[in-house]
């Protein structure tokens, strides 16, 4: 497998940014600010007009665990096959299982709904409960790739897990590194433990254009600014590719 970046974009206007930066793949999803949740239909079209390279969707109905009801469930099989025939390069989803381990039954529902697509087993890997077992079984599912920070809070923290999983991959299934990425971390791991796959979101916080503001009334999840935008920076995704690419 060769190198990779893969930027993580919640808008239009950021994933234009990142492909000027020179991100190989986009991660599109909804409200990266907690953590991504499936992107609207309008604004993957938006994105796909925009951006001519490869675009991975994000399957997520809500925040929290990747614990589903059934309603939920459908509504990833019916999204997955949603944005294939919208044209999406591949898929990002996950499920478990309530003993952390991961639900195989669907995942295999799942990978037959994505038929030919690209397929990435996203964070749910990184609070299973046997990672081992299950970069086999993602395997044999046949899925492409694992998103992880190596069961930590950051890809940093959790290196030395990474390593292992790299290793035990052995080219099999391609082991995509996130949580913290940027231009130094890349250049560290790509030495330290060999890492080619690189995850990103590269955001800035760009102030609203509002200027009447009410500070009385709070829309959002309390301690959040909804006059704060995030957005896709130039420079970081640039730096992480020259990283990626030349070690600079």
């Amino acid at each position: 497998m060769g190198t990779r970046l893969e930027v993580c974009v919640d808008s239009v206007e950021s994933a234009v940014i990142a492909q000027e930066g020179g991100a190989d793949r986009l991660e599109v999803c909804a409200n990266l600010v907690i953590g991504g949740t499936t992107p609207g239909v309008s604004q993957f079209k938006q994105i796909r007009r925009a951006c001519d390279m490869e675009l991975n969707v994000l399957i997520r109905p809500r925040f929290g665990d990747f614990l589903y009801t059934e309603a939920e469930f459908c509504m990833l099989a019916e999204d997955i096959e949603l944005f294939r025939e919208l044209g999406a390069d591949g898929v990002v989803v996950g499920c478990l299982k309530p003993d952390g381990h991961l639900d195989i039954e669907r995942m295999r529902i799942l990978r037959e709904r994505a038929k030919d697509v690209h397929m990435t087993l996203h964070r749910a890997f990184d609070v299973c409960q046997d990672p081992e077992r299950t970069l086999e079984e993602a395997v044999l599912l046949g899925i492409d790739t694992i998103l992880t920070s190596g069961q930590k809070a950051n890809c940093m923290e959790g290196k030395e897990q990474i390593r292992q999983w790299i290793l035990q991959a052995k080219d099999r299934i391609e082991i995509l590194v996130g949580s913290g990425v940027n231009a130094e971390v890349i250049r560290r791991l790509r030495e330290e433990i060999q890492a080619s796959s690189f995850h990103m979101s590269g955001k800035r916080i760009c102030e609203s254009g509002m200027i009447y503001r009410n500070s009385q009334v709070n829309m959002e999840i309390p301690g959040l600014n909804e006059f704060e935008i995030y957005r896709t920076d130039k420079k970081e995704i640039e730096r992480a590719r020259e990283a990626l690419d030349y070690g600079l």
